[in-house]
């Protein structure tokens, strides 16, 4: 595919408004499809992502008007097919949820993604849905998609365990599905659960469809089953807010060099990334919380330190970048799931930090980044075929190198106008 090339720049400058965040879009379709009114969602991403859960959906048997400034959901349990088979692309968002709601459900399903897909692991959540009565079998390798799934006979359980060092999106997965059983039942997290802020998003989309989940520490989550407490809509029209994590990328430019507003992203964002502005803060750039947007503007010198990241895999990897303009080391910790992403994101990590100049360390939960007096000048960016990567590395550029990006178009991911926002803001 075209490469594209980044030119040297001195500054971003102005106001932008992301797309929808993927998380709540995805979510939010799932949980309309469930629900027996007539849903319309604003504000949604439109990405490869959000496009492959909608045609899953409609495949399912679910009547879905998708526009650019709207989606129609008319669903309801008993409108899903019992016998499709689903391709999901490499979308973790669409691919886990489905799995645990079909596998509940019950029937003649088959889910599959690309090969990437196939290395991305699904045990912790097959585990669990095994435990309640799920019937699961892996097609290819133990422990990987593409699954096929059969009948459900609910084995009754109150407790359920699942694994929560992995990825949040299996409990996230559960806590969408369980209320399916219509009785009570409780989740159990098996050690440390990692990305809380994720669960946080899920127990925020539930509540608006009157699914609520007591939460114990992140340590359980009990259900509590009545005909009240299920997939109903307070409010039928529901706005997506602007991704945080797309965010990021702009908020990391501006305190390389520049000033930047983001439209409709507030404080009190349900997404956990909004933490990044905390890091970036520290490392010292200006923050300015307004009633109805967030600015930041370049810090006087940027410094590097330690950084927990357990609740930020993703926003991460865009303060990886910020390591290379540091006046001193940046180290980021508690990022093991990002060996299990798109790619492994701390191998390919390092190896293009390095390629600027930077030199870094990495173990299997963390990476230090000791920033190069001076980035190296026409780099090409390999991207891994992870629309992050694409996006953390056009930023380069504020460093007054040439950054050439292999197959920008991955981006279309999540953020399919990305570098077209990006550039329009560059000076």
């Amino acid at each position: 595919m075209q490469d594209l090339k980044l030119f040297p720049q001195i500054k971003i400058n102005g106001s932008i408004k992301p797309p929808g965040s993927k998380s709540i879009t995805n979510r939010l379709l799932l949980l309309s499809s469930l629900c027996p009114q007539k849903i319309v969602i604003t504000n949604h991403l439109v990405s490869d992502d959000s496009g492959f859960m909608i045609q899953a959906l409609k495949d399912l048997g679910l009547s879905i008007n998708n526009q650019t400034e709207s989606i129609v959901i008319e669903g309801g349990i008993h409108k899903y097919s019992t016998e499709v088979s689903l391709f999901l692309g490499n979308a973790g968002t669409a691919f886990r949820p489905l799995c645990a709601v079909l596998s509940l459900l019950g029937g003649d399903y088959i889910l599959d993604g690309i090969k990437r897909m196939h290395e991305r692991p699904i045990k912790d959540l097959i585990d669990a849905l095994n435990q309640i009565g799920a019937q699961i079998t892996y097609l290819k390798n133990d422990g990987y998609p593409p699954l096929k799934i059969g009948s459900f006979n609910d084995t009754a359980i109150q407790e359920v365990v699942v694994k929560g060092n992995t990825s949040s999106q299996f409990l996230s997965s559960l806590l969408m599905a369980l209320p399916i059983l219509k009785r009570d039942v409780q989740v159990n997290i098996d050690g440390e659960l990692i990305s809380k802020p994720y669960i946080d998003i899920t127990l925020n989309l539930l509540d608006i469809f009157n699914i609520k989940f007591i939460n114990h520490n992140y340590e359980s989550f009990e259900y509590r089953y009545s005909e009240k407490n299920y997939y109903f809509a307070k409010n039928p029209v529901i706005s997506v807010e602007p991704d945080a994590s797309s965010a990021s990328y702009f908020f990391a430019a501006a305190a390389i060099s520049g000033k930047i507003e983001i439209m409709d992203l507030t404080k009190n964002s349900i997404q956990g990334d909004i933490y990044f502005l905390e890091c970036i803060e520290k490392m010292g750039a200006k923050v300015k919380y307004l009633n109805n947007s967030i600015t930041v503007s370049q810090a006087d010198q940027l410094s590097g330190g330690y950084f927990n990241c357990i609740s930020i895999p993703d926003a991460a990897m865009t303060l990886a970048i910020l390591g290379l303009f540091c006046s001193s080391p940046l180290t980021l910790d508690n990022i093991a799931s990002w060996k299990v992403k798109e790619t492994d994101r701390i191998r390919a990590m390092k190896n293009e930090l390095e390629k600027f100049g930077a030199k870094v360390d990495a173990t299997d939960n963390s990476i230090t980044i000791n920033p190069p007096k001076k980035l190296n000048n026409n780099i090409r960016v390999k991207t891994y075929d992870d629309h992050r990567i694409a996006m953390c590395f056009a930023l380069t550029c504020l460093g007054g190198v040439i950054t050439i990006i292999e197959d920008p178009q991955c981006v279309n991911k999540t953020y399919p106008n990305f570098f077209r926002d990006f550039t329009g803001l560059l000076s």
